[in-house]
């Protein structure tokens, strides 16, 4: 108890919460957009899409079942010679970050096609049929139909990428996952360890209410 305390007043805590979060903002930014982009792609090019394209298709497709089901802790191993050309360095923040991002992408990228597709062909078909082109009717029409089902799909992505900075101290990185293996679980402290656990179920809970939230608007709309 009295660990829990130091750290407290020492500012740890707060200090590993920002890092968590920036960790987490970060991979939600640039993987959200990235992903989303491959996502849309892998669902208009599909067989009967909008832009109906076996090659890119089969090319992407291959591309989020290659990397989607590695472990993350895996994943940066395998990254680090990759993080190191991208960002000049493989080992801290910007290399985890980096990984982040890359993980964030092809898991997201699946969420969006999985929830795209359940878009109503007839509403694509109207708007096709009024003269809309593809691209008009992709961001006119299939993502504002689909963008109830993409809000939970990104609650779900967020929580997962929460769950993935918990490796952040395998690459020398920070986070409240990073501190509870290092002043909870091996320094056999439970206090803080349970401590930095709440914190990360508090965030994550607080994100899933604001997703059920949007979401229950949207699809009321």
């Amino acid at each position: 108890m009295d660990r829990l305390l130091d750290l407290l007043e020492s500012g740890k805590f707060l200090e590993a919460t920002l890092q968590t979060l920036l960790y987490v903002v970060v991979a939600m930014g640039v993987g959200g957009v990235l992903g989303l982009l491959v996502g849309v792609s892998l669902t208009v090019t599909r067989r009967g899409g909008l832009l109906q394209n076996r090659a890119v298709f089969v090319v992407l497709n291959f591309l989020v079942n290659f990397f989607r089901p590695i472990p993350f802790v895996i994943l940066i191993a395998a990254l680090t010679p990759v993080a190191r050309f991208v960002v000049g360095t493989g080992i801290g923040d910007r290399a985890l970050m980096f990984v982040l991002v890359f993980a964030a992408t092809f898991g997201i990228a699946r969420l969006v096609e999985q929830n795209l597709l359940t878009v109503s062909p007839g509403v694509i078909e109207a708007s096709r049929a009024m003269g809309a082109g593809p691209l008009r009717t992709i961001f006119a029409v299939l993502i504002p139909e689909g963008l109830g089902p993409l809000v939970l799909g990104y609650t779900f992505a967020f929580i997962a990428v929460v769950d993935m900075t918990a490796m952040a101290g395998v690459v020398g990185g920070g986070g409240l996952g990073n501190l509870a293996l290092q002043y909870g679980y091996r320094q056999f402290n439970p206090w803080v360890t349970w401590s930095a656990v709440l914190i990360i179920i508090v965030i994550v809970q607080l994100v899933q209410l604001l997703g059920n939230v949007i979401a229950r608007k949207l699809l009321r709309r």
